[in-house]
C-alpha cells in the first residue's frame, strides 16, 4: 500500500492542489459515443435496442443521469450514457458485475479517484476524433518550415549587397504570416483535443503503475501510453511564452508540431481507441460504485415477468418502497395524486438500470432485460401545431412500431386524454390490446372501464396508501375515486359539488363498470370482407 501511494503521489498533483474542473459538457458531447455506436448499444447477443427520446424524457432520465454521473469525466459520462441509453448484453453486464465486485472487495476509492483524476482535466470530448473523424493529411511541405527561416535570413543578409533583397525578406515574412493565419484556429482546436488525449494516456500510465486488481487491464498499456504521451507533448522551449512565440513565428514550431502529432494519433489510433475504452469504462465503474455506496441496490436477475421487492426511485428524497409482481402486465388504478406516475417511473428507471448496469434500486429484483418504451402523458405541441390527441396518436403509433420490431416493456401513463370519453376508451383499448399481445405492458388510467376490457391481457392493480401513509399495491380496481371530493378541497362551492355527484351517480350505473366488458376484446375479431 505505501509503495503504491508513494508512486501515485509522484505522478499526480498534491492533494492541496486545485480540484479538477467539472466542465459543463453539452448533452450532444455526452451522447457522441452512443451516436457513434449507431444507437444500437454495445451488447453481445442481448436485446440492446436504444431507448427513444420520448422514453428518455418521460422517465426523467436526464435528471437521473446528472446525479449518476456527478464527478465523472467526459469519458465516464459518455460510457454511462451509452450503456444507459443503449443497454448492454448479458456478457457485458456480467463483466461489469465482476468489476464492481472488485471495487467493493478492495475499496481504495481515493487511490482509484486519483488515477482517474487526469480524465476530469480533459475539456474536450475525443470520441469523435478517435472513432469517427478523418484526420488531416500533412502537406508535402510539412517538416520543411525551417526553410522559411533560412530564406528570411539569407534575404536579410543579401540586403548588404542589394536593397532588392528586402523583397525576398518580405516574401518569406508573408509566407510565415500566411501559414500562421491559415492554421491558427485549426491548431487551437487540435491542442484541446491533443491535451484530452494526453490526459487519457496519463490515466493509462497511472493505472499501469498501480497495484489495484480493478486496474489490471491497464498493465499492458503503460509503456506505450507513456511513449505516445511524451511524443505528443510540445518541446520545453515551446512551453516558454516568449521563446515559444518566436519559434512559432519564425520556425513555425506550432505548425510542425501539429502535423507531427496528427500523424502520431493517426498511426496509433487503434491503441488510443483501446485506451479510450479502458478509461471510459474505468471512470464509469467508479461512478457506479459511488452510486451503489449511496443507495441500497440489488443484483437484477433475468426473468420473464416483473418482480420488485421494496423498489425506490433514487431521485426522490424519502421514497416509499414499492413492491410489484406482474407476469404479463398490469392495469394500474388509484386516486388522483396517490403516486401512479411515480410508481411507473420507479419501475421504468429500475428496468433501465437493470438492463444497462445489472442492478436495481430495490431489495430484490427479477425482470426481463428488454428495451423499455414509455409514454408519459403527452401534451399539446404549440410549436409543432399538434393538438393533444394528435400528439397522443403519434406516440401510440411509435409504440406499435416498436412492438412490431421486437419484444418490449411498455410503460404508459394515461392514454388518449385528448378526445371524448367513448373514443378515448375505444382507441385506448384497441392499442393496449395490441401492445399486450406478446409484450409486458404497465398502464395507468382514470378510465377504469379499461380494466375490464383488458382483463384477459393485464392484471388489475390498485395503488393506495395504508393507515401509515405508505404506498401499497393490491389486486383489483379503484373503488373509491376522489376526483369529485377534490372539488370541495380546492374551493368549489357545495352546489357544484352536489351537481357533480348527481351526474356521477347517473353515469356510474352503466358506464364505469359495464357488464360483459371482458368479452369485447377477448372474442375473435371477425375477418373483413375482401
Amino acid at each position: 500500500m505505501y509503495a503504491f501511494v508513494k508512486k501515485l503521489s509522484s505522478l499526480t498533483e498534491p492533494a492541496s492542489g486545485p480540484a479538477p474542473l467539472d466542465y459543463p459538457f453539452a448533452e450532444s458531447d455526452v451522447a457522441r459515443l452512443h451516436q457513434i455506436a449507431g444507437c444500437a448499444g454495445n451488447g453481445e447477443g442481448g436485446n440492446a435496442a436504444s431507448i427513444d427520446d420520448g422514453t428518455w424524457q418521460g422517465m426523467l432520465m436526464p435528471a437521473y443521469f446528472e446525479r449518476l454521473a456527478a464527478g465523472a469525466s467526459i469519458f465516464g459520462k459518455q460510457q454511462l450514457y451509452r450503456d444507459l441509453r443503449g443497454g448492454v448484453g448479458d456478457g457485458a453486464r456480467d463483466a461489469l458485475t465482476a468489476r464492481l465486485a472488485l471495487l467493493q472487495e478492495d475499496p481504495r476509492i481515493e487511490l482509484l479517484d486519483a488515477v482517474a483524476r487526469p480524465l476530469r482535466d480533459a475539456d474536450c470530448e475525443i470520441a469523435s476524433l478517435l472513432f469517427e473523424e478523418g484526420l488531416a493529411s500533412a502537406p508535402r511541405w510539412a517538416g520543411k518550415c525551417w526553410l522559411l527561416m533560412v530564406g528570411l535570413a539569407v534575404s536579410v543578409a543579401a540586403v548588404a549587397f542589394s536593397p532588392l533583397a528586402w523583397l525576398g525578406a518580405l516574401f518569406f515574412l508573408f509566407q510565415m504570416v500566411a501559414v500562421q493565419a491559415r492554421y491558427h484556429a485549426v491548431i487551437e482546436s487540435w491542442n484541446r483535443k491533443r491535451v484530452s488525449v494526453q490526459m487519457m494516456l496519463r490515466t493509462c500510465s497511472l493505472g499501469a503503475a498501480a497495484s489495484h486488481p480493478a486496474l489490471a487491464p491497464f498493465a499492458a498499456t503503460g509503456a506505450d501510453a507513456g511513449r505516445i504521451n511524451r511524443a505528443l507533448q510540445p518541446s520545453a522551449m515551446q512551453a516558454l511564452s516568449m521563446v515559444g512565440a518566436y519559434l512559432d513565428w519564425f520556425l513555425q514550431a506550432n505548425v510542425e508540431h501539429y502535423f507531427r502529432s496528427v500523424r502520431l494519433v493517426a498511426r496509433e489510433r487503434a491503441f488510443l481507441q483501446r485506451c479510450f475504452h479502458l478509461c471510459a469504462q474505468f471512470d464509469a465503474d467508479l461512478a457506479l460504485a459511488r452510486q451503489r455506496a449511496d443507495f441500497e441496490t440489488c443484483q437484477a436477475r433475468r426473468g420473464a415477468g416483473l418482480r420488485f421487492d421494496a423498489a425506490v426511485h433514487p431521485l426522490i428524497e424519502a421514497p416509499d418502497p414499492l413492491s410489484i409482481d406482474v407476469v404479463n402486465g398490469a392495469f394500474v388504478s388509484g386516486q388522483n395524486g396517490v403516486g401512479k406516475s411515480t410508481l411507473l417511473r420507479t419501475v421504468g428507471l429500475n428496468l433501465l438500470t437493470a438492463r444497462a448496469f445489472g442492478f436495481c434500486y430495490a431489495r430484490a429484483a427479477l425482470c426481463p432485460m428488454l428495451p423499455v418504451v414509455a409514454s408519459m402523458q403527452s401534451e399539446d405541441s404549440l410549436l409543432g401545431g399538434a393538438s393533444l390527441y394528435v400528439a397522443e396518436l403519434t406516440r401510440a403509433r411509435e409504440l406499435l412500431e416498436a412492438a412490431a420490431r421486437e419484444r418490449c416493456v411498455f410503460i404508459i401513463d394515461e392514454i388518449f386524454r385528448g378526445t371524448n370519453h367513448l373514443e378515448s376508451v375505444s382507441s385506448a383499448a384497441a392499442v393496449l390490446d395490441e401492445l399486450a399481445d406478446g409484450n409486458l405492458v404497465l398502464v395507468s388510467s382514470h378510465n377504469l372501464v379499461l380494466a375490464g376490457l383488458l382483463g384477459h391481457r393485464l392484471d388489475a392493480l390498485c395503488v393506495s396508501r395504508d393507515a401509515n401513509g405508505t404506498l401499497a399495491l393490491a389486486p383489483g380496481v379503484l373503488a373509491d375515486t376522489n376526483g369529485i371530493s377534490l372539488l370541495a378541497q380546492h374551493g368549489f362551492s357545495a352546489q357544484v359539488d352536489a351537481k357533480a355527484r348527481r351526474v356521477f351517480a347517473w353515469l356510474e350505473g352503466f358506464m364505469a363498470q359495464p357488464a360483459g366488458a371482458g368479452d369485447v376484446l377477448s372474442a375473435p375479431t371477425p375477418a373483413r370482407a375482401a
